[in-house]
């Protein structure tokens, strides 16, 4: 099972579930346990997570745990031990491009949502990288899921300890700050 994979799923399929997973409940970014036996329903299946409906309710199932969806689960994604900082920085953005608004069909780097990512050493000698990113608007619920799943993601790497994301909104997103792609893909050209 590869990402490609993953993107093959379609929308409104029903899965039942292998055994119970912890999934991220969307739009609050809690963890909760879906019970084995349940049906979910497709709603998205983008980069490495499957954002599913079940019982009303939308949840993010995480590429490690696709296996209780009847998928091959994808590894986590990680890098080797003696990484430099140019490949550690390349793995956060990796990560952060395979990270979706669970209603958006474009990862959140595309969509101009990062603003920035700092990396930098603690005095303990821990790594710790800083998101800061923006939402599509303000009242957006989705920032808690957001920021689970790239922390989620780019705590994989054992050079990393650490994943702070800030919230901010000024500058206040707008379309322009769109990947070409990303308009392409939404339709916004």
């Amino acid at each position: 099972m590869n990402i490609e994979q993953v993107a093959s799923l379609e929308r409104g399929q029903k899965l039942p579930l292998q055994r119970d997973v912890e999934a991220i409940a969307i739009p609050f970014g809690k963890t909760e346990t879906l019970a084995e036996d349940s049906v979910v329903s497709v709603m998205q299946a983008k980069g490495s997570s499957v954002s599913v409906g079940h019982e009303g309710r939308l949840y993010l199932v995480e590429g490690r745990n696709l296996d209780a969806l009847g998928l091959e689960s994808l590894p986590r994604p990680t890098l080797h031990e003696d990484a430099s900082e140019e490949e550690i920085e390349q793995f956060v953005w990796d990560q952060l491009r395979t990270c979706f608004d669970p209603e958006i069909p474009v990862n959140i780097v595309d969509l101009g949502l990062v603003y920035g990512c700092r990396i930098e050493r603690l005095i303990s000698g821990e790594r710790m990288v800083t998101i800061r990113m923006t939402l599509t608007a303000p009242g957006c619920g989705m920032g808690d899921v957001i920021a689970a799943d790239a922390r989620n993601k780019i705590l994989g790497a054992p050079q990393i300890n650490k994943v702070h994301t800030e919230i901010v909104f000024s500058p206040p997103w707008s379309r322009d700050m769109m990947s070409d792609e990303a308009k392409l893909e939404l339709g916004m050209f």
